[in-house]
C-alpha cells in the first residue's frame, strides 16, 4: 500500500511538471504574438528560447515546490489547502521568475509588465490547480471507498475508545482507517473495545507494537481520568517520524492547549497533531545560513584559528583538535571538533563533565571557553552538516542515557541539528552536573516548540553578546 501511494504521489510530481511546461509553452507564444511574431505552435518551437525554458522552467518549479510545498502523501492532503498553498507559491513562484528570467524580455518594452506578469500567472496556476484537484478529488473517492487505508491504532480502550470507534464504523464513507488493534492504557484486564479489536498491549509496548504493526496513524482516545498518561504516549510517538500520523478525540484538545498545533479538523471525530517543528521553507533557509555563514567564519576567523591552535600547541602536550564522538540528529553519532582545552587523559574514571575552575583545564583552555574561543573548529562540523548554528548541544551518549532516565522526553530534542550555539546555552550556560543539565534542557525544549528563523536570530545575536562580555563558563 505504501508502495501504491508513493506511485501517486510521483503522478502528482509529473502533474505539477507537465502543467509547469504546458504553462510555458502558452505563454511563450503569448510572448511571441506580443512581439509581432507568428504565434502558431508549429513557429514557436523553432525557437530554441523555448526548449531552454521547456527543460529549465519545469524543474525550477519542483525544485520551488519541493522547498516550499508539501511533497508528501496525497491522501493526507485537503483540497481547500492545497487550492490555497498553490495560489500563493504559485504568484510567489511567477515573482521569482519575472524578476530573473523575463527581466530583460522584449515583451516587457512592447506590453504592459503587469500584464506579462498575470498571464503567466494565469497559465501556470490554472494548469497547475486544475490538475492538482483532479487528482486529489480521485484520492479522496478512493480513500472514501475504501480501496486506501492505514494500518490505525487506538490507545484506551474504554468508553471514549469504544464511542469513537462505532462512530468511525457508522459512517457512510470510510476514513481510511484500517484498525489492526488497541493498546490498554488503564491496565485492565477487560475492556469495553476487546469485542471489536484485538488488544497488542500496555503503553509501555506502545512504541514496539508501532514498528510490529507497521502503524502508520494513531488514535488516542484515553479516558479522562487517564489524562496523566499522555504525556508518556507523546513522548513515546515522537520518536517517530511524520510517517505516523497522531489524532486525539477533541474533548483532550484543552490539555494540549498551546503545546499542540493543529492543521485538519476532521468534523467532529478527530483534531490532527501537527508535529512538524517548522516549515520546509524555514529548514532550507536555515541551512543555508548555516552554510554561508560558517564559510564566512572559517575564512575571516582562519588567522585568529591559527594564532589558538599555535597557543594550544605551546600550552600542553598533546593534539590541536580535540575530537570526541556525541550524538546528533535522529541519534546519529558524530565527532564533533574542538580546539583542546584540557590536559591529556582528562578523564581517567570515565565520562565526566567539565566544572567551573576545572583543574584538568590547562590555563589557556579556561581563557578559550570563558570567550568560547574553543568551539571556532565546530564550524567544520556545520559545513559536514552534523550541526547547526542554533539547536541545542549535541551530549555524549552515556549523559543522554543519564539525562532521560530522569526526563524521557529529552529524547525529542535529537530530532533537530545539534547546535553551536542554544537558547539553553545562552541563558544557562554550560552544564556541570545532570541536574543542571536538567535545567538547561527546558529552555532547548521551549526552543523546539518554538523553532522559526526569527528565533534563530535573536539567539545568535545574544550568544554574540555572551561572547563579548566574557561570560561563557
Amino acid at each position: 500500500m505504501k508502495r501504491q501511494r508513493g506511485k501517486e504521489l510521483f503522478i502528482y510530481r509529473i502533474g505539477d511538471y507537465l502543467t509547469a511546461m504546458f504553462a510555458w509553452i502558452c505563454f511563450f507564444s503569448y510572448r511571441k504574438g506580443i512581439e509581432g511574431s507568428p504565434s502558431d505552435w508549429y513557429s514557436i518551437f523553432q525557437d530554441e528560447k523555448l526548449w531552454y525554458g521547456m527543460f529549465f522552467i519545469p524543474i525550477f518549479w519542483l525544485l520551488f515546490y519541493s522547498i516550499f510545498d508539501k511533497y508528501k502523501d496525497i491522501y493526507r492532503f485537503s483540497r481547500f489547502a492545497t487550492f490555497t498553498r498553490t495560489f500563493f507559491l504559485s504568484f510567489m513562484g511567477v515573482l521569482a521568475l519575472f524578476f530573473t528570467v523575463l527581466q530583460d524580455d522584449l515583451a516587457l518594452k512592447l506590453t504592459s509588465a503587469f500584464k506579462v506578469f498575470g498571464t503567466l500567472f494565469l497559465f501556470h496556476f490554472g494548469f497547475t490547480v486544475v490538475v492538482r484537484m483532479v487528482l486529489l478529488t480521485i484520492a479522496s473517492r478512493r480513500l472514501k471507498s475504501g480501496k486506501v487505508a492505514y494500518n490505525t491504532l487506538i490507545i484506551g480502550g474504554d468508553q471514549n475508545a469504544l464511542d469513537l470507534y462505532e462512530e468511525i464504523k457508522s459512517r457512510p464513507y470510510k476514513l481510511g482507517h484500517h484498525f489492526v488493534g488497541f493498546i490498554d492504557s488503564n491496565g485492565n484486564s477487560a475492556n469495553l473495545i476487546d469485542k471489536h479489536l484485538q488488544k497488542l498491549g500496555n503503553i509501555k509496548d506502545l512504541g514496539q507494537v508501532v514498528r510490529d504493526y507497521n502503524i502508520e496513524e494513531v488514535i488516542i482516545a484515553i479516558e479522562t481520568s487517564e489524562h496523566n498518561r499522555l504525556s508518556e504516549i507523546i513522548d513515546t510517538l515522537s520518536d517517530f517520524d511524520e510517517s505516523v500520523l497522531v489524532k486525539i478525540i477533541p474533548d483532550m484538545y484543552d490539555i494540549l492547549l498551546g503545546t499542540v498545533k493543529m492543521n485538519h479538523l476532521y468534523g467532529a471525530v478527530l483534531i490532527e497533531i501537527e508535529r512538524e517543528l517548522m516549515p520546509n521553507w524555514q529548514f532550507f533557509v536555515k541551512r543555508v545560513i548555516d552554510v554561508l555563514a560558517s564559510i564566512f567564519a572559517i575564512i575571516v576567523l582562519s588567522p585568529l584559528a591559527l594564532y589558538l591552535a599555535i597557543r594550544v600547541r605551546l600550552s600542553s602536550v598533546g593534539p590541536i583538535l580535540f575530537k570526541q564522538e556525541r550524538i546528533g540528529l535522529n541519534g546519529k553519532p558524530f565527532k564533533i571538533y574542538k580546539f583542546r582545552s584540557m590536559y591529556l587523559n582528562a578523564e581517567p574514571d570515565g565520562p565526566q563533565l567539565a566544572q567551573e575552575n576545572d583543574d584538568r583545564q590547562t590555563p589557556w583552555g579556561s581563557i578559550m571557553r570563558k570567550w568560547r574561543l574553543d568551539e571556532i573548529p565546530q564550524f567544520w562540523n556545520i559545513l559536514k552538516g552534523d550541526m547547526s548554528l542554533v539547536g541545542p548541544r549535541p551530549e555524549r551518549k552515556y549523559f543522554i542515557d543519564l539525562i532521560a532516565k530522569e526526563a524521557p522526553y529529552y529524547r525529542q530534542l535529537l530530532k533537530v541539528r545539534p547546535g553551536v550555539t542554544s537558547w539553553g546555552q545562552v541563558k544557562y550556560g554550560y552544564a556541570s552536573t545532570v541536574e543542571q543539565m536538567l535545567q538547561r534542557m527546558k529552555f532547548d525544549m521551549l526552543y523546539l516548540e518554538n523553532m522559526s528563523i526569527a528565533l534563530d536570530i535573536k539567539i545568535l545575536f545574544y550568544t554574540v553578546l555572551v561572547i563579548l562580555r566574557g561570560k561563557g563558563k
